[in-house]
């Protein structure tokens, strides 16, 4: 009986031994002293280069206050709109914070923190162009938009009939709207204040509100720790007013209760 009991003990220590440890997000980049943040680098205010080619906006403020929170070094990492999803699930970031709305599809590739700031979607236009009420007046309006974006898909699945011109990037959303190869565009609403601000001769009227739309930080499924630590880092930087005050310096805007997932 001894033996069996013993055989089995040993059967059991060798198989837990070729059994890999689960990995932990959170203690990974404890132990390496350093984050990767995902930023988007070519939509002021949220990312941008400034005056000295350095990075600035609310995201790489958000990611700075993160990286400080946690106690290691930030490492910047630019991604675009498209690319976002496919370097955070690359590991080419640790977490996303890069004006990343939640949707359920979305969902079903990363996990989303509770938000951290909140703009509203729109269309924007002329100003003699009319506004509409619903999305169904849209029918037949070319709109710019950046391809993949919530505002796409929003659009796509709400405006069926109308003419959506898909970029690349933000930068060329607005270029097009400017240079008239669309008659509107859709974007959010800090984007296009700094956009307004800009180009003042630009007209960028709002004409249709589509919804408030909250950013979250993003990251791989099946990092329950990180995700719950990225929770506690934004409740307590809420409390402390540091976040509402960063939304304040770069939206011009104070922010009003944020809603949760």
């Amino acid at each position: 009986m001894f033996k069996l009991k013993a055989f089995a003990i040993a059967v059991g220590i060798a198989i837990a031994s070729t059994i890999p440890a689960k990995a932990d997000k959170l203690q990974d980049i404890l132990s390496a002293g350093e984050i990767r943040v995902g930023v988007l680098l070519d939509v002021a205010p949220w990312g941008f280069k400034d005056e000295n080619g350095d990075p600035a906006g609310l995201d790489v403020d958000v990611a700075n206050l993160l990286a400080d929170d946690l106690g290691v070094d930030l490492k910047l990492v630019q991604v675009t709109g498209p690319n976002r999803i496919p370097s955070l699930l690359a590991d080419k970031v640790d977490v996303l914070v890069a004006a990343l709305g939640a949707t359920p599809e979305r969902a079903q590739q990363v996990a989303f923190s509770q938000p951290y700031a909140a703009v509203q979607l729109g269309v924007y236009g002329p100003a003699d162009m009319e506004k509409a009420e619903t999305p169904d007046q849209l029918a037949g309006q070319s709109i710019a938009v950046a391809k993949g974006t919530t505002l796409d898909l929003w659009l796509s699945d709400n405006a069926p009939d109308a003419n959506l011109i898909r970029f690349e990037d933000v930068p060329s959303v607005l270029s097009a709207y400017m240079a008239g190869q669309a008659s509107s565009f859709a974007e959010n609403s800090a984007i296009v204040a700094e956009a307004a601000k800009n180009n003042p001769d630009v007209e960028m009227d709002l004409k249709f509100l589509i919804r408030q739309s909250p950013a979250h930080i993003g990251i791989r499924h099946g990092e329950p720790d990180l995700l719950r630590w990225l929770d506690t880092f934004l409740f307590s930087n809420r409390m402390n007013g540091k976040l509402p005050e960063l939304q304040e310096k770069w939206f011009n805007v104070k922010q009003d209760n944020l809603p949760h997932i």
